[in-house]
């Protein structure tokens, strides 16, 4: 059976909480990313602070060192308080609104993102439309929620994408529901042209 919900609630609290605190996580997920294991390394570095200096100049692209910087301007002196602690007040009303939602439903689908996928390249230098395209999938990250993006279909010749939600510790419910839309369906299978 399929029930028609509204996020309202979830929708007008995203903005204020929505850019500190996955500002601060990509600051602190990225910050501590091993570079002497995993992801690109600098070539013949001196020695080990220039190899994590190097590596992650070269290797961060020009979003991932925004987000990082905006991280450590939210956890700064002076703006904790006004910036991450609110934010933090903001997540826990989030969280609260898709509880009150999975009293009446097993899951949440709806969108990935308000556009189809971006043309390869393209969108790189527009951080805004970028930052705009997560609006849809930041929710479930807010508030601690399994989540998983699934095709669903092409918009022209980009695809598409379905976002399933669940309640917390539901990810056997997710993937089973992923994987019965996907036995029903064949967008899984398809490619956008010139991507076969």
């Amino acid at each position: 059976m399929v029930n028609r919900l509204s996020l309202d609630l979830v929708a007008r609290r995203l903005r204020p909480a929505r850019q500190p605190a996955q500002r601060r996580h990509a600051r602190h997920g990225l910050k501590d990313a091993d570079i002497r294991c995993f992801g690109h390394r600098c070539e013949e570095p001196n020695d080990l602070l220039d190899l994590y200096k190097r590596s992650r100049g070269e290797g961060f692209g020009a979003e991932v060192k925004r987000r990082i910087m905006t991280g450590t301007y939210v956890l700064s002196a002076g703006y904790y308080d006004a910036y991450y602690l609110q934010a933090q007040k903001v997540r826990q009303l989030i969280a609260d609104d898709f509880k009150r939602a999975f009293e009446q439903v097993d899951v949440l689908m709806g969108p990935t993102t308000p556009t189809p996928a971006f043309e390869l390249g393209a969108k790189v230098d527009d951080p805004i439309t970028m930052y705009l395209n997560d609006i849809y999938t930041i929710g479930a990250n807010l508030a601690g929620l399994p989540a998983i993006s699934i095709p669903c279909g092409f918009i022209g010749a980009l695809p598409a994408g379905l976002q399933i939600i669940g309640p917390v510790f539901s990810e056997a419910r997710l993937l089973n529901a992923a994987h019965v839309y996907q036995q029903e369906t064949a967008w899984h299978a398809q490619a956008p042209k010139g991507y076969e």
